[in-house]
């Protein structure tokens, strides 16, 4: 039996669904957010102190107004919300000037007249002596750019979300959901712990589960397992304060991430490609892989040879939802216009989190949206 019913329901209150949460709230809709878990949890993609955000886009220069746009997000928030959520300790990328990251990045750059160093390696070499870069490497450094916090990140959307009038219920779990009557622009149920809840419009950024809840399109996605890692480092080297640089990159074994010392931690470290398949979301496997430690402590020794890499402080697990073409899928339904869902995010996601809140926001509210959006649609896939 029916017993609410809401302008817009999300489905996930992670990094987009809070951000979906906070800006459907904030234009005046009656708003419910749900979760499987507790706020900020770390059982998704949305946790691990820290992540990347960076203008000059490597993946593709079609990325850059929503990175625009997500950087004045950001800031308002952290205005709002009365504590710093981005850090400004700029990136250095480095990889082979054949390769996809140092390329991709100069192509983006000028494409979009973003301000970057492009540097030799000797160059870099002296101005951060913290790494070793190859002379065989090309160089860039971004000075826009650095890490958010992304579990203040996902609570201060939350938190938004609701002095602007939401409700949130975690701890639920949603068995799926379906148009509401026969008519798809009526509105939509969701079942949630084996009762009806009725909206307007829907949101899914569920995340890895994401996939279970859109299934025309479910079996485009690939869940991956992505350990995270930290390590003790001298914080006069690569403290946050130290004028260090967080760092992306591309070497012969794979694109390595990390950032610097902060918060009490040390040097967070991973490896942004590959990983283990994930069948159950629910399920996976959260414990130490001495293995994939040992590709990212080979990593430091070489690249960061001042951090300690044979004294692990820590370390967490996260998925990636790897969509094809490794590019995000922000869109609606076709056959049900009033779903709109932000999904294979591909590892990369989070930093966009605070624009793409605000399009799925748009997109349940019908309003016009003023981006090029077609790298990011579903279509693509129908397409081939």
């Amino acid at each position: 039996m029916t017993t609410e019913h809401f302008d817009v329901i999300v489905i996930g209150t992670g990094g987009a669904g809070s951000s979906a949460l906070f800006h459907a709230a904030r234009r005046g809709a009656k708003v419910l957010g749900l979760d499987r878990f507790p706020p900020a949890h770390d059982r998704g993609s949305s946790h691990g102190q820290t992540r990347l955000i960076r203008q000059a886009y490597f993946e593709h220069p079609d990325y850059v107004p929503l990175l625009l746009r997500a950087y004045e997000l950001w800031e308002t928030l952290q205005s709002e919300f009365g504590e710093q959520l981005y850090f400004e300790t700029g990136v250095l990328e480095a990889g082979p000037d054949d390769g996809d990251l140092v390329p991709g990045v100069l192509q983006s750059a000028s494409q979009h007249d973003l301000e970057i160093d492009h540097l030799t390696p000797q160059e870099a070499r002296a101005r951060w002596p913290q790494y070793w870069i190859p002379d065989n490497f090309d160089v860039v450094f971004e000075r826009r750019a650095g890490f958010l916090m992304v579990e203040r990140c996902v609570q201060a959307h939350l938190e938004g979300a609701l002095e602007a009038g939401a409700t949130i219920r975690t701890g639920v779990e949603v068995q799926g959901w379906q148009p509401f009557g026969s008519d798809p622009q009526r509105g939509f149920a969701v079942t949630v712990d084996h009762q009806l809840i009725t909206a307007d419009k829907l949101i899914i950024a569920a995340g890895a589960w994401s996939p279970a809840l859109l299934p025309d399109i479910a079996g485009n996605f690939q869940i991956l397992r992505k350990p995270l890692h930290w390590f003790a480092a001298d914080e006069n080297i690569y403290g946050t304060d130290s004028g260090c640089p967080s760092f992306l990159f591309e070497v012969p074994e794979g694109h390595f991430y990390g950032f610097t010392a902060h918060d009490g931690h040390g040097v967070k470290a991973a490896r942004h490609s590959g990983g283990v398949v994930v069948s159950d979301p629910l399920n996976v496997d959260r414990s130490m892989d001495e293995a994939e430690r040992g590709e990212v402590q080979a990593f430091l020794r070489q690249y960061l040879p001042d951090v300690d890499a044979d004294a692990p402080e820590a370390h967490t697990v996260c998925m990636y939802t790897m969509s094809p073409d490794t590019h995000f899928v922000i869109d609606r339904l076709k056959l049900f216009p009033g779903v709109s869902f932000a999904c294979g995010l591909s590892g990369h996601g989070f930093k966009f989190t605070s624009v793409i809140g605000e399009l799925l926001a748009m997109f349940a509210l019908d309003e016009s949206v003023p981006y090029q959006l077609d790298l990011f649609s579903a279509e693509r896939f129908a397409k081939g």
